[in-house]
């Protein structure tokens, strides 16, 4: 496994629409791994592909409970709202006051390529929001409401 650079806010590659994985091949295991390990690096509770500069759809989050590997992810069901504070690893320093569903169900394909669904409350919920936003090319400073604010490197998601 090896460290990924992580893209910033203005790289183009954040913003284009991602493409499905169609099998595992020893690039995309690499690839998890490499995305894993450089998610934990940066104190990051989330990572999306395109910000390791690969347009393909794969997320991988973890809160705390393990890591959870989502590949071609499509949410299914949300309810609820929850308005907190949120930042992003493509955008180093900075956090914004975001609105998302508190309950997020989810269906995604794991390492094997078998399908799962995945659901998930308050943090989990949201990160499952904010990654699969980049699949699609967008970040979460489209959603903030009011403008952004420095933060200490540690809080970061």
């Amino acid at each position: 496994m090896a460290l990924r650079t992580i893209r910033i806010q203005g790289d183009p590659v954040l913003t284009k629409v991602c493409k499905p994985i169609t099998e595992m091949t020893p690039k995309i295991e690499e690839l998890i791994g490499d995305m894993i390990e450089t998610m934990y690096e940066a104190n990051g509770v989330g990572l999306a592909a395109p910000q390791v500069g690969i347009l393909k759809r794969l997320v991988v989050i973890d809160v705390g409970d393990g890591p959870v590997v989502m590949i071609n992810p499509v949410i299914l069901e949300t309810s609820g709202e929850q308005t907190g504070d949120e930042g992003c690893l493509s955008l180093p320093g900075k956090s914004g006051c975001v609105t998302r569903p508190n309950y997020v169900k989810a269906k995604a394909l794991n390492e094997d390529m078998e399908e799962y669904i995945v659901e998930g409350t308050e943090l989990f919920a949201r990160a499952i929001c904010h990654e699969l936003d980049h699949l699609d090319g967008h970040m979460y400073t489209e959603k903030v409401e009011g403008p952004l604010h420095d933060v200490n490197y540690e809080e970061e998601g």
